[in-house]
């Protein structure tokens, strides 16, 4: 068997109807969208959420806010554990550029929290928009230093 033998199984297959071509092929004329109306125009039917002139029922609701919804300038920190800086030499700076650079973080430019899952044992010298209670104990018990931005 090759790929030029593959065909689909019989019946599995079937081509489109071809409606509006002529009288004899059964689909002419109206070509099964009835008569005059709205539904026999192109782009039928009205907008999605139309209800015949009672209060559509998205409006009907009453506004949702806070929890379950998205906040619309929410800030998204990028989360880096502590484990994930034991890469580090003793010494070194973290900073979100430092970071992204080991490609620990995707983009510099978002705010940086650092988390305290994981253990460190190397001194290091940590610049992040916000570190956590934890985080701080460990880093600062390995004898390094935390700084916020």
């Amino acid at each position: 068997m090759k790929l030029n033998d593959l065909i689909p199984n019989p019946g599995s297959k079937k081509d489109r109807k071809r409606v509006g071509h002529g009288i004899s092929a059964g689909q002419g004329k109206t070509a099964g969208r009835g008569t005059k109306g709205q539904a026999s125009r192109t782009g039928e039917g009205p907008r999605l959420y139309h209800q015949g002139g009672n209060l559509p029922f998205y409006r009907r609701l009453p506004f949702m806010r806070g929890e379950g919804f998205t906040p619309i300038n929410r800030v998204e920190y990028q989360e880096v554990n502590l484990y994930q800086l034991s890469a580090f030499e003793a010494g070194a700076e973290i900073t979100p550029e430092s970071l992204a650079e080991a490609a620990i973080i995707r983009k510099a430019a978002n705010p940086v929290v650092i988390l305290g899952e994981g253990e460190i044992s190397v001194a290091l010298k940590v610049r992040a928009h916000r570190v956590t209670k934890s985080a701080k104990e460990k880093i600062e018990k390995a004898g390094g230093s935390v700084e916020t931005i």
